[in-house]
């Protein structure tokens, strides 16, 4: 129950992203192009607040690049992210 309370936190990107689509059009290539940073945005939200631990792995691990061991534990915190963002799918 807690994600879905949270899940509201991104109702503003969603919002903001629909109506970027109505104002921007039909044209799916227009559209994408220009509304691309607030699709971004509302992904990194709602992976945010389904797998938040994950998601700051991520964050934090794959930032930059580094160590053979750093990039190592990137590939593991994405495969954690990844079964996280899985298990909350239908």
């Amino acid at each position: 129950m807690q994600g879905e309370a949270t899940m509201g936190g991104c109702d503003r990107l969603q919002k903001a992203l629909c109506e970027c689509h109505k104002r921007v059009g039909s044209s799916s290539r227009t559209r994408d192009s220009a509304c691309r940073h607030l699709n971004r945005a509302l992904v990194q939200c709602l992976v945010s607040e389904a797998c938040p631990e994950e998601s700051e792995a991520v964050r934090s691990l794959c930032a930059s690049g580094g160590t053979a061991l750093k990039r190592s534990q990137c590939q593991q915190a994405q495969l954690s992210l990844s079964v996280c963002i899985s298990s909350h799918t239908y």
